[in-house]
């Protein structure tokens, strides 16, 4: 791949390291010296499982296509324990290159100078800006001020479902999609018909002891009001009761025992939709091939939109610079094309289930061709990540905060209004605690 074109006053910042790299290359310019001679690019990222193959598929990819750098990945445990080691890196000078963080943890790694912030302009210059990715999506990779990260991919909360199975109960439309839904009422009349096509429910739905299942259909119900909870600094959570309590009295209603059961934890669900038992199943795109490897006949959407605001839970795998006191600058603009090599690349990445960021990629008639990814590819321009605050985002304790002050509402069938006022205190007494990575407040989103 040839290198994109430079504006001459960053090759004159380049210059000494370039004559250094040019000393070395004076014995012998071959394939395999420039191949030796490429810079190392050191890359931390938490993805394992089917994610991880394609990963590696993408970087192997990129690492093919030029002579000037080489990815070293380093694959870390997802959750706490990754993001307290990305911490530590970058605290203690030890931070590769470029690491994948869910966007909604930037807010609480901004602040400290953990993050280093990517130059928006050289980004441009390599086709990366605001206008190849959806607003909400390049959006989010801003905090104080300055882009912080920039995605990889979105990773929505969507609805499959069996296609024989729904087809059998006369909820399909002639091109084999679901009937469309705009109320809670017509969502739960479509979910018992196809509860009366099926051999256990209608819908396979997963959230005992998984705080992050609870949040990530309530947050999408919520937001569906055209609401967002808001977590300021310092002050009070705020959350309109009344869509709050809305939400959360809809999901009690779909565990019905007719509808979904009404005590299931994730991996039933997955195993009750795989077996063909179920015919709908809300869950994340990350189980698409889950359920290919299982052989089913179905297809996915996104969830349908009940309160009138076309809005669905979702995170983002993104690309950030740890921070590094003294970054070798040809590394750091290596850095920058590679990010931009992988997005330009990332057509394969939808083999995972995510959608691509990158517009060009789900912008192309083979992305079109792509089902059912294609199916539910409009997610990303309505995407509710997480509200910002140093504790919240993927592998948080604030997703499980949520699922502990709720759950025994899913269960039992009690007050949702007292659920939500519970939820409320356990956000207001972390709001009133400094970031630990900011302990001065002197950094604001």
């Amino acid at each position: 791949m040839a290198s994109p074109p430079v504006h001459i006053t960053r090759r004159q910042l380049f210059a000494g390291a370039a004559a250094l790299a040019g000393t070395a290359l004076i014995a012998g310019c071959t394939p395999a010296s420039a191949a030796r001679g490429a810079q190392q690019l050191q890359f931390w990222h938490l993805l394992s499982g089917g994610d991880g193959v394609t990963m590696s598929g993408l970087l192997d990819g990129v690492n093919a296509a030029q002579e000037e750098y080489r990815i070293r990945p380093t694959v870390l445990a997802w959750g706490s324990p990754y993001y307290t080691k990305l911490a530590m890196a970058a605290t203690g000078g030890r931070a590769p290159e470029v690491a994948v963080m869910h966007a909604t943890r930037v807010a609480g790694y901004a602040p400290g100078g953990l993050l280093d912030p990517w130059d928006v302009d050289r980004l441009a210059e390599l086709g990366v800006d605001e206008s190849t990715f959806p607003a909400p999506i390049w959006e989010k990779g801003f905090a104080g001020g300055e882009l912080y990260s920039v995605a990889l991919d979105a990773h929505p909360f969507i609805l499959m479902f069996n296609t024989d199975i729904c087809d059998a109960a006369g909820v399909l439309d002639s091109d084999g999609r679901l009937l469309p839904t705009s109320s809670p009422e017509e969502f739960l009349e479509l979910t018992r018909a196809v509860a009366g096509s099926s051999e256990s429910h209608g819908l396979s739905y997963g959230y005992l002891g998984d705080g992050a299942q609870m949040w990530r259909l309530f947050y999408t119900l919520y937001t569906q009001h055209g609401l967002a909870m808001e977590l300021p600094e310092g002050g009070k959570s705020v959350l309109d009761q009344d869509a709050a309590v809305e939400s959360l009295t809809l999901m009690q209603s779909l565990l019905d025992g007719e509808i979904a059961a009404p005590q299931n934890d994730y991996q039933s669900a997955v195993a009750e939709f795989a077996t063909g038992r179920s015919g709908m199943f809300l869950t994340g795109v990350w189980e698409l091939r889950t359920m290919q490897n299982a052989g089913i006949p179905f297809d996915a959407t996104t969830i349908p939109t009940l309160y009138g605001t076309d809005s669905v839970y979702a995170d983002s795998h993104s690309f950030v610079l740890p921070h590094q006191t003294s970054p070798d600058p040809v590394k750091r603009d290596l850095t920058y094309r590679f990010v931009a090599d992988i997005l330009k690349g990332s057509f394969d990445w939808a083999g995972a289930g995510h959608i691509p960021a990158y517009l060009p990629i789900t912008e192309s008639p083979d992305y079109a061709d792509l089902v059912p990814q294609a199916h539910y590819a409009n997610a990303a321009e309505n995407v509710a990540y997480d509200p910002p605050a140093w504790f919240t985002g993927s592998g948080s304790n604030f997703q499980g905060d949520f699922g502990a002050s709720v759950q025994d509402v899913l269960l039992s069938g009690g007050d949702p209004a007292a659920a939500i006022a519970a939820f409320q205190a356990r956000v207001d007494s972390m709001l009133s605690k400094p970031n630990p990575a900011d302990p001065e407040g002197t950094w604001q989103s």
